[in-house]
């Protein structure tokens, strides 16, 4: 968050978003009050309002938001104001056609959803940076405006455009990257492969529709095109509210969730006051309470602390093939779980139930059956919660372990004609986290070319792919320093333009890794296997195995069948100061969970609480105390050692604290003598 502009709000941040538009009049002045019974302190407004704000070109209708937020403020309810420019009006498409977005087989889109514009049209620009510059106007010095809300959920569904706009814009962003030299660019693709050598820059045309696969620096570069140009509307956004109101706090929501991977939010973060995250369960996920706190600790990481859930369900969303209903606490946990992953605050999507339009399955804190539904019981009693921890809002989440995320290898990783197509970047990340996460080890992610490794004891690298440079050296003086390493398969291949780091397996990291591979042999989906050596008994491997020699590593695993029986499968290294391991394959969850004990213990760190199995451990640290955070997914209710206080019940903890079944405590508890 920007020291200049914070949130002004005491304690943690409780609401949704709200479209008092959908309904008469008479039904806001029962909003308030039903607001105030569940301790709602926020709610964001106008997100899709285009339409009802300016109903038609440079004319504005400001009179229901006026009345919406002086309702608002009166009640003691902050507003999250939006510019409403994720769904523009139909007027506006019927005055600029060749505003429209262009999907890659070239077929234009139409208007009559959100988000069906083209991200480099001027027109857009220019209509968006208007309503967002008179909305800025009119509210800057209104009481009840505690925040920007920039846009809403940039490139959910227009993350690229391929018509001849974006084609122009896509080579004026190439210019400035290759300094206007063609000839750099060409280097940098490999267009000498397959005749696609470029003479004039107009010849270069996004990577459309075509009969086989396209160049993979082409595509790369296009994906971090398409980020960039949304960015440019964001910022651009941004700084027309700033100059009409230089203190109050800008956000727009990211997306960090499973199958969201169309920006690179390392990019965006700094350029906000206040990060804040959507984060929506998905149906088939039977463990999505990881997943939740996966994608907690990166925002809280991209953050560099404190954030805002912008969105969540109290139940169902409405997009899935299935909408699983939330069971008995769930959704008091999904809550509560985010605040122990840093977040400051809680809304939801939102705030009443819509009875038309495409989300109205989409669950609410106050559903159809209203108030005497369990929903808005449980909505209640969540409020009451969060003023209740009010204390812990601010408070960090110290970790000793780091995760390398980077979106330039998930880009390049999942483009095709790799040697297997069954690699997903989120889940090879997320076979990794999930057994610290079951150990109640703290984790924060990082960038490969992070600057401040030293803090941690051990790095992770699951699945890194692409690699400049840059990072390679971070991670490797991070072992030479003495750190520990730990590195996934098919890691360190290529470089910045996805050429392939020539001299053997795994490329930028053999040296430090002590092996030299000369065949990768991914496997078929359902082939598996067997590994021997340092790891439990009947350990398995799937998805992938190489064929490595040692160069001064040591074989923790081999393969114990297959083309590559016999062959190292994990590897420790001594280098430097440090120690760098390499899982050339991938284990079961089983086998990885004990590499990854053993790669933790020997690292030096230690994880925050033993508990059973099911229940979640995770702490924040305050100026004055640390808060454990305690939450039993399993049902089975807990006793945990901890000494302090439990705020949610009130009562002091005296030795050990009773979790139970289903529920959550949180413990604040004084501070080590050495944490002072």
């Amino acid at each position: 968050m920007s020291t200049e502009r914070r949130l002004r709000l005491p304690g943690l941040v409780y609401g949704g978003d709200y479209n008092p538009e959908q309904w008469p009049e008479e039904v806001w002045v029962e909003d308030m009050a039903l607001m105030r019974e569940a301790g709602v302190t926020m709610v964001s407004v106008g997100i899709f309002s285009w339409a009802l704000l300016e109903p038609s070109d440079g004319v504005h209708d400001f009179s229901r938001m006026d009345k919406i937020l002086d309702l608002l403020h009166q009640n003691g309810i902050a507003a999250d104001l939006a510019t409403p420019t994720a769904a523009p009006p139909a007027w506006f498409f019927r005055a600029h056609p060749e505003a429209l977005p262009v999907d890659r087989d070239g077929r234009t889109l139409s208007y009559g959803s959100r988000q069906t514009f083209c991200p480099s049209s001027p027109a857009y620009r220019t209509a968006a940076l208007a309503i967002a510059g008179a909305l800025a106007e009119r509210y800057a010095d209104h009481p009840a405006v505690a925040m920007w809300h920039v846009h809403n959920e940039y490139g959910c569904h227009n993350a690229a455009c391929y018509c001849d706009t974006s084609a122009a814009a896509f080579r004026d962003w190439l210019r400035t990257k290759y300094g206007d030299d063609l000839s750099a660019l060409n280097h940098a693709w490999g267009t000498a492969f397959w005749s696609q050598w470029y003479y004039d820059w107009d010849e270069i045309i996004p990577p459309r529709a075509t009969g086989a696969d396209p160049n993979p620096a082409h595509q790369l570069d296009w994906r971090r095109f398409c980020s960039d140009e949304l960015l440019s509307l964001c910022t651009a956004e941004r700084d027309v509210l700033r100059r009409a109101a230089p203190d109050i706090p800008a956000t727009t929501n990211f997306m960090v969730v499973h199958n969201f991977d169309a920006l690179d939010y390392w990019r965006w973060a700094p350029e906000l006051d206040i990060v804040s995250n959507d984060h929506y369960l998905r149906s088939t996920d039977p463990e999505s309470q990881v997943d939740l706190a996966l994608c907690g600790d990166l925002v809280r990481s991209m953050a560099g602390g404190p954030w805002l859930l912008m969105e969540h369900s109290t139940g169902a969303v409405n997009w899935q093939p299935v909408n699983r209903a939330k069971g008995p606490g769930e959704m008091r946990r999904n809550a509560l779980a985010h605040v122990a992953h840093g977040a400051d605050g809680i809304a939801y999507f939102q705030w009443r139930a819509a009875k038309a339009g495409a989300e109205q399955w989409h669950s609410a804190m106050l559903p159809h059956a209203g108030t005497d539904s369990q929903i808005w019981q449980d909505v209640v009693q969540l409020g009451a919660d969060l003023k209740a921890l009010a204390e812990v809002r601010g408070s960090t989440s110290p970790a000793q372990v780091a995760v390398v995320w980077d979106w330039n290898a998930r880009w390049a990783m999942e483009q095709p004609s790799q040697p297997s197509s069954e690699l997903r970047f989120q889940d090879l990340v997320r076979h990794w986290y999930a057994p610290l996460w079951r150990a109640g080890v703290a984790v924060d992610f990082v960038r490969p070319d992070s600057r401040d490794l030293d803090r941690y004891r051990l790095v992770l690298a699951p699945s890194l792919y692409l690699v400049d440079d840059v990072g390679a050296a971070a991670l490797t003086g991070f072992v030479e320093r003495g750190g520990t390493l730990a590195v996934g398969f098919h890691s360190g291949a290529v470089d910045e333009n996805c050429h392939v780091r020539l001299g053997g397996y795994p490329g930028a990291f053999r040296e430090i890794l002590g092996v030299h591979g000369d065949e990768v042999f991914p496997l078929l989906p359902g082939q598996s296997v067997g590994l021997l050596g340092q790891v439990p008994q009947e350990a398995t491997a799937d998805l992938w195995t190489e064929r490595l020699r040692l160069t001064g590593a040591e074989a923790v695993a081999r393969y114990a069948d297959g083309p590559l029986a016999g062959v190292p499968a994990v590897t420790r290294h001594p280098y430097g100061g440090g120690t760098a391991w390499y899982l050339a394959t991938h284990p079961d969850p089983t086998t990885l969970s004990a590499l990854l004990e053993r790669i933790t213990r020997e690292a030096g760190v230690r994880p925050e609480r033993e508990a059973p199995a099911g229940v979640e451990v995770v702490r924040r640290r305050g100026a004055d105390a640390d808060y454990l955070f305690l939450i039993d997914h399993a049902g089975r209710g807990a006793e945990i050692p901890a000494e302090g206080f439990e705020l949610l019940t009130g009562k002091p903890v005296v030795g050990s604290v009773t979790v139970p079944e289903g529920g959550v405590a949180v413990v604040r508890e004084p501070l080590a003598e050495s944490e002072r």
